[in-house]
């Protein structure tokens, strides 16, 4: 099923429900890392369409990749006293303290995309992608596609210290795990933004003879791909064809560079975490229901065979 059924039928689910069910009339504040990336954008896109289908009053803060922003923007939640905190939290740790002010203030919290380092009982439930895997099927499609070949891989890492950094390189090295034949050679952070992909691929280039000894690209999320695909195409190579591509999040912009050869892979993360979130703050106001302490969304690979140019399309009107 496309993302856009799933957020079709999750609106349609939410008309059909009743209002105590979906917690309408419910203040919910959402604490945003920032815009570093299409998926981010789209995510707080789909979170606000989602409030709004619901009848959820959302209070958005936007950390620009700040901790001590969105730890402000938490206390001053708590100050207002929303019914629950949305939060997609920058790094995985120093969350302690804000989050036990929450709970002592009868506040739910739910993560968003990312987990955090420290005690569970501190939030209700984390709704995330399983990174490890996502991780894991870029690595086990580049072991596929490369057979016995010989492939010294570049890596472009998320923010440091973020959990999906700390995942996606870890699955990824377990996928590869084994293949003596695939190696990676350079890892630096990109910090998930597609101008410092461009920036840290194009010392790859230079430290790799021009590019010519890489066989593949390995991002941690397509915006650090799209930079690298015009790193390497202003190195005179083909993105695509002279070093493969495959990274982590299925946003139009890698669909269209795939579309023109230039990317070979992309695992999906899908933006509506907030509709799971909301069905589990909508369940635990209304009787106490206490969900999952893990809900995982979908990692599904997408490669040229997946109808890439419809894939863009569709895509768009989610906020990319």
């Amino acid at each position: 099923m496309s993302i856009l059924k799933k957020l079709a039928l999750a609106a349609g689910i939410a008309t059909a429900l009743s209002s105590a069910a979906m917690a309408a009339d419910m203040t919910v504040g959402f604490s945003q890392i920032g815009s570093e990336s299409g998926w981010r954008a789209a995510e707080t896109s789909v979170t606000k369409q989602q409030a709004e289908s619901r009848g959820i009053n959302l209070k958005f803060a936007d950390a620009q990749q700040k901790q001590e922003n969105q730890i402000k923007a938490i206390r001053g939640f708590i100050a207002q006293g929303v019914d629950a905190i949305l939060v997609a939290p920058v790094v995985a740790t120093g969350w302690e303290d804000v989050l036990s002010e929450a709970k002592e203030a009868k506040i739910p919290v739910v993560l968003l995309d990312r987990g955090i380092d420290g005690p569970q009982d501190l939030y209700l439930t984390s709704v995330a992608s399983d990174q490890v895997k996502e991780g894991k099927v870029a690595g086990d499609w580049l072991v596929g596609t490369v057979k016995d070949k010989d492939c010294r891989v570049v890596e472009l890492q998320g923010t440091v210290g973020s959990t999906p950094a700390i995942n996606r390189k870890k699955g990824f090295e377990e996928a590869i795990a084994g293949h003596s034949n695939i190696s990676i050679v350079r890892s630096q952070t990109g910090d998930f933004t597609r101008s410092k992909g461009k920036e840290v691929m194009e010392g790859f280039l230079k430290a790799e003879n021009g590019g010519k000894n890489i066989c593949a690209v390995y991002a941690h999320n397509d915006d650090m791909a799209v930079g690298a695909i015009q790193a390497i195409k202003d190195a005179g190579l083909k993105p695509g064809t002279d070093i493969l591509v495959v990274s982590i999040d299925g946003v139009p912009d890698l669909f269209s560079a795939m579309a023109a050869g230039e990317a070979n892979a992309t695992v999906e993360l899908t933006p509506n975490m907030a509709g799971p979130a909301f069905d589990a703050l909508a369940a635990y106001k209304k009787d106490g229901t206490v969900p999952p302490k893990f809900i995982i969304t979908e990692s599904k690979l997408y490669t040229p065979a997946d109808d890439p140019k419809g894939e863009a399309e569709r895509r768009k009107s989610l906020g990319y």
